[in-house]
């Protein structure tokens, strides 16, 4: 395997562990049962690279690399097993350490998958596309978290929490003009990292976008 390809599919591992860890969270969260858990750990890790693959006609590689679905079911598992005896973890000062846990997880996982989704789309030759690049990579990094909230019954998490999709979008620009300037290795790595920086910078300084203030009948 060459080392580009080495390290695009290191990423992808990094980012199934991190989704599939904030599906798993969710889904403890819901009260679901250790299968729920499982579920929800696999539709976050891969639903937004399916909905990705199918998009550019292509067979979804989770079905022909099942080893990303193999990683998210151990994920999920080691996460409910861990607080299944450990129940006291997710209260108290521990509460805000999930908080937290479901922060880094998310924005890590973000950051890769919106990467990812560019390069794919390169790799199936629409480097000039600057649209449809965008298209796939924000949707890889939110399409499997809208999936898992949408599957858990609460509101979708990048409409109503922060700066989440705007960060992918903003990442997946960056990542396509860094990729046609300076090659993929620089292209990854200063996307991704942006995606992580500003989600961790809108947790922490609450930013949020304009909405509209109901008023109390």
């Amino acid at each position: 395997m060459e080392v580009q390809a080495l390290i695009i599919f290191c990423m992808e591992m990094a980012g199934t562990v991190a989704f599939a860890a904030s599906g798993a969270m969710t889904g403890i969260s819901r009260r679901m049962d250790v299968f729920g858990v499982c579920v929800l750990g696999v539709v976050t890790a891969v639903g937004g690279g399916m909905m990705r693959d199918v998009i550019l006609g292509n067979v979804p590689g989770a079905l022909t690399k099942p080893v990303y679905v193999v990683a998210a079911v151990i994920t999920a598992l080691l996460i409910f097993a861990v607080l299944y005896f450990k129940r006291d973890m997710l209260q108290g000062r521990f509460g805000l350490l999930y908080d937290r846990m479901m922060l880094v997880m998310d924005s890590v996982g973000l950051g890769i998958f919106t990467v990812v989704g560019v390069i794919t789309g390169i790799r199936n030759g629409y480097l000039e596309n600057t649209f449809l690049l965008t298209f796939l990579g924000t949707l890889t990094g939110v399409g499997g978290g809208l999936l898992r909230d949408m599957m858990a019954g609460v509101p979708p998490y990048i409409f109503v929490k922060h700066i989440y999709a705007c960060a992918s979008v903003a990442g997946a620009l960056v990542c396509v003009s860094i990729y046609r300037g300076f090659g993929q290795i620089p292209a990854v790595v200063i996307s991704s990292l942006l995606v992580v920086a500003v989600r961790f910078l809108a947790a922490h300084y609450r930013w949020n976008l304009p909405h509209v203030e109901r008023k109390e009948e």
